[in-house]
């Protein structure tokens, strides 16, 4: 079982005066544990299973690595955010043709150049180490975002299957980890739902977002980015599938919040809703075979859509859009849907999880769920997202279960405007609800 809660120091002069001290600590611990690089031979410090990189994956890998090890050390978001970009870059930088693998002849005409990933990874973690050096000896202001109350409650359990193949990413601190700074807040969230397997699940993870911040369209039409972005992750899994005879895949639901825009795209039968007011409001239709849309583009490529238990797109795979499934295409498209929202500040919270959530819990009861667990806690999110994954297991799910709550207004305030005794009118809510505008 995994799982993941964050929140926000409040804004005001608490919050600025607590992050430098916050980073002074965690430098100095951090620097107190690796007093030295690490040697040619030298583990790194956190696990790592691939191989062998594209120079396309580089920057993924070394981000996961960066996040996960900080983040199993807590440092604060942003100071961990805006240390990995500056190791990074200096990687990107680098010349990286001594971490080259040598390949047969026929490897060579059957793939492009390949990189070892262990010692280019302990390189890596060389740079991290140098670049908090240098920010515990001269540090640096850091950019916050403009979200101080939003809280980010996730919780992942494997349930009664044999293995884990959900994966989740939640980076509030997006503008920092990729060095944008044109004064536009960004924060990124996603929930992947892996089948066969969890190899694709975790690639999509480590590159999505990497392949969304450098889409050349992202700063001007960030919506269509999201979209390509699932195209392009999905054509990278494909090679790296080909090349390692994978044969997993994955569903996927992500979403991005530009500013007062929130853009969400998705593959398969991952979800995404919005709370505002108290009421649930659908944001997407899920891929399913039995989907008549879905269903005749199937069979105009020469597939068939069967009932085995339930629909399988040629009596197989009971999802007709995922990333990866390399034996499945082109009938499991990697064309991903998407759709742009204006958020006008009434919305209470954002939830993404997967089938194994929804599966079990239907959209219209996570409210009362959730402001039953407000009650409970006194108007603290934490734990919210425990809850759903705990209604959905008594609900009768037995798969995997992902969910991954993002609160964009205080939870105290949400408990606290459900317990005033007189609540906006229908008509008020209805006119609020003519604000929240769907975009294509």
């Amino acid at each position: 079982m995994t799982t993941h809660e964050t929140t926000r120091p409040a804004a005001g002069t608490n919050r600025e005066s607590a992050e430098p001290e916050m980073a002074r600590k965690f430098l100095d611990s951090f620097l107190h544990e690796f007093p030295s690089p690490l040697g040619p031979e030298d583990p790194l410090p956190v696990s790592h299973t691939t191989k062998m990189l594209s120079s396309a994956e580089v920057e993924g890998e070394v981000i996961e690595m960066a996040l996960k090890l900080l983040g199993s050390r807590n440092a604060p978001l942003p100071l961990a955010a805006a240390i990995t970009r500056v190791a990074v870059e200096e990687v990107l930088q680098a010349e990286l043709a001594g971490f080259t693998v040598k390949l047969t002849t026929e490897e060579q005409e059957n793939t492009a150049t390949l990189l070892d990933a262990e010692p280019l990874q302990r390189f890596f973690f060389n740079e991290l180490r140098q670049a908090c050096h240098r920010w515990r000896e001269q540090p640096r202001p850091i950019l916050m975002p403009a979200h101080p109350h939003m809280l980010i409650s996730a919780h992942a359990i494997r349930n009664t299957r044999r293995k884990m193949e959900d994966r989740h990413v939640a980076i509030p601190e997006f503008n920092q980890l990729f060095g944008i700074k044109d004064g536009e807040d960004r924060a990124y969230f996603a929930v992947f739902d892996g089948h066969g397997g969890v190899d694709a699940a975790n690639y999509t993870a480590t590159h999505l977002h990497v392949n969304l911040a450098h889409h050349a369209d992202f700063l001007k039409n960030p919506g269509k980015a999201l979209q390509e972005s699932f195209q392009c992750t999905d054509a990278m899994f494909l090679q790296k599938a080909k090349r390692e005879k994978l044969r997993s895949g994955t569903t996927g639901v992500s979403a991005v919040i530009v500013g007062d825009m929130l853009h969400v795209a998705w593959l398969g039968d991952s979800q995404v809703m919005l709370v505002r007011h108290g009421e649930a409001v659908t944001l997407m239709d899920p891929h399913k075979p039995d989907r008549e849309d879905e269903r005749e583009r199937i069979e105009e490529l020469g597939g068939c859509v069967a009932y085995m238990g339930c629909w399988r797109v040629n009596g197989t795979l009971a999802v007709s859009r995922a990333i990866g499934d390399i034996d499945h295409k082109p009938y499991v498209s990697g064309d991903a849907d998407s759709a742009s929202f204006k958020l006008v500040g009434s919305e209470d919270y954002l939830l993404l999880a997967c089938d194994g959530f929804f599966d079990a819990v239907q959209s219209c009861d996570v409210p009362a769920l959730v402001l039953e667990h407000l009650k409970a806690s006194e108007g603290d999110g934490h734990g919210a997202a425990e809850r759903l994954v705990a209604a959905a297991k008594h609900g009768g799910s037995s798969d995997n279960i992902t969910v991954l709550l993002v609160f964009l207004r205080d939870p105290s305030q949400i408990l606290a405007d459900s317990l005033r005794p007189s609540q906006a009118s229908d008509s008020e809510k209805r006119a609020s609800n003519g604000l929240f505008t769907f975009f294509t």
